[in-house]
C-alpha cells in the first residue's frame, strides 16, 4: 500500500509541478519581476517615461534560477500528491471510486482548502507591499487550509446535517476570526499589478490543483490494475 502511494504521488506531483512551473514562469513571473522593479526604486508609480526601458529586463532568461523553481515545484508538488493520494487510499477504502476523472474534483477540493479559503482573506502579494508579520501570518494561514480541508472532506463524506453545518462553521470561522493585517496599506507597487498577480495566481493554483488531482486519480487507479 505504502508503495502505491508512493509511486503515485511521486508521478502525479512531477507531471503537475512540471507543468506548473511552466505556467508560473510564463504567466506569473513576470509580473513579480515588473513589481520588483517599483520595490527597488526602479520604477515609480506614474513615472510613464521610466517604464519602457526598465520592462525590457523583464523579458531575460535565467537557467540556474527558472530551473531551480522548476524543481522546487515538482517537489512542492510531489508533497502535496503524497497528502492528496494518502486520502484517496482512505477514502476508496470507505468505498469511494477514485479515478482520473474523480480526481478532478479531488483537485477541485485541494484548491478550495489551499489557495482560495486561505487567499479569501489573506490575498497573494507582490513584492513591495504592506504585510501584517509572517509569523502570525503563517499560523492563519495554515489554521485555515487545515479547517477547509476537514471541511471539504465533511462535505464529501459527511452522512448528516450535523457534519455539513459543521463544514460551513469550519470554512466560515477562520475569516470571522479575520486574518492578520498591517496597520497601514502602503507600498510602491500599483494596485494593478497586484490585482493581476493575485488573479493569475488564482487561475494557475487552480489549474495546478485540478491537474494535479486528475494524475494522483489516474495513477492510483492504474497501480490497482497494474
Amino acid at each position: 500500500m505504502f508503495t502505491r502511494i508512493l509511486t503515485s504521488a511521486l508521478f502525479a506531483g512531477a507531471a503537475a509541478g512540471l507543468i506548473t512551473a511552466l505556467l508560473q514562469l510564463y504567466f506569473v513571473q513576470p509580473v513579480l519581476l515588473h513589481a520588483e522593479l517599483y520595490e527597488g526604486g526602479d520604477l515609480v508609480h506614474f513615472g510613464a517615461q521610466e517604464l519602457a526601458p526598465a520592462v525590457q529586463e523583464l523579458g531575460g532568461f535565467d537557467a540556474v534560477r527558472d530551473g531551480l523553481s522548476i524543481i522546487f515545484t515538482m517537489l512542492i508538488y510531489a508533497g502535496y500528491a503524497l497528502v492528496l493520494v494518502a486520502l484517496m487510499s482512505v477514502a476508496e477504502e470507505r468505498g469511494a471510486s477514485i479515478n482520473g476523472r474523480s480526481g478532478l474534483i479531488w483537485g477541485v477540493c485541494g484548491f478550495i482548502a489551499v489557495h482560495f479559503a486561505p487567499g479569501l482573506s489573506l490575498a497573494p502579494e507582490v513584492p513591495g507591499v504592506a504585510a501584517a508579520d509572517i509569523t502570525a501570518r503563517q499560523i492563519w494561514w495554515g489554521a485555515t487550509v487545515l479547517a477547509a480541508a476537514i471541511a471539504m472532506w465533511l462535505i464529501a463524506f459527511g452522512q448528516s446535517w450535523t457534519a455539513w453545518g459543521a463544514a460551513v462553521v469550519l470554512l466560515l470561522a477562520p475569516h470571522v476570526v479575520g486574518a492578520p493585517q498591517p496597520d497601514v496599506f502602503t507600498g510602491p507597487v500599483p494596485t494593478e499589478l497586484g490585482a493581476l498577480f493575485a488573479a493569475r495566481a488564482f487561475g494557475i493554483g487552480l489549474a495546478a490543483w485540478v491537474m494535479l488531482g486528475g494524475f494522483a486519480g489516474y495513477f492510483w487507479s492504474r497501480d490497482e490494475t497494474a
